[in-house]
């Protein structure tokens, strides 16, 4: 079975630019969601794949992820994906051994900036660098899908605090 093990946290600061990659420009959008699973199709520069996610919270989930050609991709984020798309700058930062991923959200998820770490087990050791603030791994509301149906422009202050 194919499993994601991923770690998520709000960010803090822009500390962690100095040791970002150039950063890739994504969109994505859900097919529809299954009780059990989320469909999304992704776009990334000049690649796209599309993604089945099991919905169970916490860190480690079912992912099984195909690459899939770019013009198909493009035509199922226009014409057949919930509205508003999921629009996002992904960098790659290193840190201690791990990569984290810091997605910058635009649209009508613009001010929301988390970052991720994935992990072979829910157990690993990690080290979370000085920018990363609360964990929120556990809150679904962050998690991309959720973003479609209740987008950051939308969250009260405390939700965008991470209570």
């Amino acid at each position: 079975m194919a499993r994601e093990v991923e770690r998520k946290f709000l960010v803090t600061d822009e500390r962690w630019r100095a040791d970002a990659d150039r950063g890739t420009r994504m969109r994505q959008g859900y097919l529809g969601r299954a009780e059990g699973a989320s469909v999304r199709v992704r776009q990334a520069g000049e690649r796209a794949w599309l993604n089945i996610k099991g919905a169970t919270l916490g860190v480690e989930r079912q992912e099984y992820e195909y690459e899939i050609p770019l013009a198909d991709a493009r035509e199922m984020l226009e014409t057949l994906c919930r509205e508003p798309l999921v629009e996002k700058t992904r960098y790659r930062v290193p840190v201690s051994g791990h990569f984290w991923e810091v997605d910058v959200f635009e649209g009508a998820n613009a001010g929301l900036v988390v970052a991720e770490v994935e992990l072979a087990d829910p157990d690993e050791r990690f080290e979370k660098p000085p920018w990363a603030g609360a964990e929120v791994s556990g809150l679904a509301r962050y998690y991309n899908v959720c973003l479609v149906g209740y987008p950051y422009r939308d969250w009260s202050e405390a939700e965008r605090a991470g209570e």
